[in-house]
């Protein structure tokens, strides 16, 4: 972060990084403690979709006004830009739109957390683990709730099967089991984000983690395991283990966005076969010399897992096109604003 914000320093600015967001304001960790911040108007004007706004995760750079130096508890410094991010954690936000909201940036390790009670579900990972990827942060998979179920190998057998080469802990919170092996996944100054649906036990590994009760948890509903929103907020907290880490709340909907890297990561093993195929663009259904559905007669890649694969990559797909329609869009925009606003200049100097 200090060479990027370096050009910054002689201009009179502070770094700071974004721990919580609002609907029109941040808290920032700053030299001089958390402070709160609004965007700047030059800033908010230039934005053109929400991803130009900053994110929890986000270094900035900032200008404190004169007075909030030695009272600092009001909207007392200004959001002039935000640095390059190194990684960013993304979802389509939900309904038609294909508008990207980021859930948290400069993250290095991305733990997906998933419980191993009524609500498990494989296919569900595949679709975080290939977010996770395309995220740019090293995915590792938690799955919690060791102590309410009685086929946790298997469990984890179906896993490394959808998960080939990623970490995979499992650990209960209410009998520690497993615990040490997250905190031994944590490092001195790495950024590490909770993902994962509600009620699989983030809140609890939160408190855990921190030693101290930060979040609230409720009880999961018998007949599903599903939970209520107890994180409402994404927030970043500094753990004894001298790491940092962004607590989410839980997502019911999980849709793709990205280039589509992540689901060639997630699915490597599928990419490995298709290179294989006779023809380069083999759609792997009935074409000849396809090495995928030659894997799958052979019971390498599972029907389900395939299946998943031609799910996810349908709606890279369709959210690719509807990307590109809205980048160009938002570039007739760009330059319809640039446009006016030479005019209006010309007009002004008449």
């Amino acid at each position: 972060m200090s060479n990027r914000f370096h050009p910054y320093l002689e201009r009179g600015f502070y770094p700071g990084r974004i721990s919580a967001e609002y609907r029109n304001r941040f808290k920032v960790w700053t030299e001089f403690g958390e402070v709160w911040a609004v965007i700047s108007g030059k800033m908010r004007y230039a934005a053109l979709e929400r991803s130009d706004f900053p994110a929890v995760g986000d270094w900035v750079v900032l200008e404190y006004r004169a007075e909030s130096m030695i009272d600092h508890e009001d909207q007392d410094a200004v959001i002039q830009s935000i640095l390059p991010r190194k990684s960013k954690f993304s979802r389509k936000v939900a309904g038609k739109t294909s508008e990207e909201q980021i859930v948290a940036t400069n993250i290095d390790t991305v733990f997906l957390v998933n419980a191993l009670n009524l609500d498990f579900n494989v296919r569900r990972i595949e679709r975080y683990l290939t977010l996770a990827w395309e995220s740019g942060a090293n995915p590792v998979i938690v799955l919690s709730k060791t102590d309410l179920c009685d086929d946790v190998q298997e469990k984890i057998g179906q896993v490394q099967n959808a998960a080939p080469g990623v970490d995979i802990l499992p650990i209960s919170c209410a009998t520690g089991d497993g615990i040490s092996a997250v905190t031994a996944s944590i490092r001195q100054g790495q950024t590490i984000a909770l993902l994962g649906s509600s009620g699989v036990g983030k809140s609890t590994l939160v408190n855990y983690l921190l030693g101290q009760t930060i979040q609230l948890t409720y009880e999961v509903r018998d007949k599903d395991s599903r939970g209520r929103h107890t994180t409402t907020a994404r927030e970043l907290f500094l753990l004894p283990q001298g790491g940092v880490l962004i607590d989410t709340p839980g997502m019911r909907e999980i849709q793709l966005i990205g280039s589509g890297e992540g689901l060639n990561e997630a699915f490597e093993d599928i990419t490995a076969y298709a290179r294989n195929c006779r023809f380069s663009d083999c759609q792997h259904e009935r074409e000849p010399g396809c090495a995928v559905q030659k894997a799958i007669t052979k019971g390498i890649i599972s029907e389900e897992r395939y299946e998943s694969f031609k799910k996810l990559q349908r709606e890279s797909r369709y959210i690719s096109r509807k990307t590109n329609l809205h980048e160009q869009l938002e570039e007739k925009k760009k330059w319809k604003k640039i446009n006016q606003q030479l005019k209006e200049h010309y007009q002004t100097k008449r």
